[in-house]
C-alpha cells in the first residue's frame, strides 16, 4: 500500500512538530480523583492487518492514576494489563513528570504468559499563540514471557524442554497536539520501537480530533511507517471523559 503523494508534505510538516496524544489522555498528567477516561481505538491497513485497543483511566487520590489496557491483533494475540501511575513533580510549574508500572498477561498461540511494563513520562502544556496545545515524551519498556522449546538427545530418546524467556520491547513516543479551534485539535505522534525479533521501526501517527456532544471525542487519522516492516494504516477512535 502506498501513500497518496498529496499526503507526503503534510506528514513531513507534522513530523517536524514532533508527536502527541490528546490532553484528556493522561500521559504525565494525573487523572483527577474520581474522574475517568475511556478510549476505544483501531488501526487497519489494506493488507488486512488490524490492532484494536481499549484504554481506561481512573483517578485515585491526588496525583495517582489507575489504568487498564486491553489489545487484540488479527493474528490472535491478546493482552491485558493493569497499571499504576504516580506523579513525580510537585504539581506546580509547566513541566510534568510521572512514572508507571503495570502487570498483566499475554495470550499468544493459545498460550498464556506474564506481561509487565515500566514507563517514564514528561509533558508540558503550551501557552500564548498555541494555548491549549501540549507536548509529551513517553518511554516504555515492556517485558513479555516467551515460551521456547528445545529438543535434547538423551541416548536414543529425544527429550523436549519448554523454557519461559523474556521478550523485551522498548518504545519511545513523542507527541505534540495543537488546538486549531475550540472543538478541533491536530495530533501527531512519532513512534519508535525496538524489539529483538524484528527490525527497528519508526512510524508517524497523524490524526484529527473533534469534540462531539457531551464527553465524547472522535479521532480519525493515518499511521505512516518510516522504517520497519509495516504498512500504512487508518486509525479510528473515540474517547470518553467523565
Amino acid at each position: 500500500m502506498s501513500l497518496c503523494p498529496c499526503l507526503v508534505p503534510v506528514l513531513s510538516a507534522w513530523a517536524m512538530l514532533g508527536a502527541l496524544s490528546f490532553p484528556a489522555q493522561a500521559g504525565p498528567w494525573p487523572r483527577d480523583a474520581g474522574h475517568s477516561f475511556i478510549a476505544l481505538t483501531g488501526e487497519y491497513d489494506r493488507a488486512g492487518n488490524s490492532h484494536d485497543g481499549f484504554y481506561g483511566e481512573y483517578g485515585l487520590v491526588r496525583r495517582r492514576t489507575l489504568g487498564l489496557e486491553i489489545s487484540h491483533t488479527d493474528v490472535g494475540e491478546t493482552s491485558a494489563m493493569v497499571w499504576y501511575q504516580k506523579s513525580l513533580d510537585d504539581g506546580e510549574g509547566p513541566n510534568k513528570l510521572s512514572y508507571s508500572m503495570g502487570f498483566g498477561a499475554l495470550r499468544r498461540d493459545g498460550q498464556l504468559t506474564p506481561l509487565s511494563q515500566v514507563a517514564l513520562m514528561w509533558g508540558r502544556g503550551f501557552s500564548g499563540l498555541w494555548d491549549g496545545g501540549w507536548l509529551t515524551a513517553e518511554a516504555r519498556v515492556k517485558v513479555a514471557g516467551k515460551i521456547e522449546e528445545v529438543t535434547v538427545q538423551d541416548g536414543l530418546t529425544q527429550v523436549q524442554y519448554a523454557y519461559l524467556t523474556p521478550e523485551v520491547v522498548s518504545k519511545l513516543d513523542l507527541t505534540i497536539g495543537i488546538r486549531t479551534a475550540p472543538s478541533w485539535a491536530l495530533v501527531n505522534q512519532l513512534r519508535l520501537e525496538s524489539r529483538k525479533d524484528s527490525d527497528f521501526s519508526t512510524k508517524i501517527a497523524s490524526s484529527v480530533v473533534y469534540d462531539l456532544t457531551g464527553p465524547a471525542r472522535l479521532e480519525i487519522g493515518l499511521v505512516a511507517p518510516l522504517t520497519g516492516p509495516s504498512e500504512p494504516a487508518i486509525k479510528i477512535g473515540t474517547w470518553l471523559e467523565f
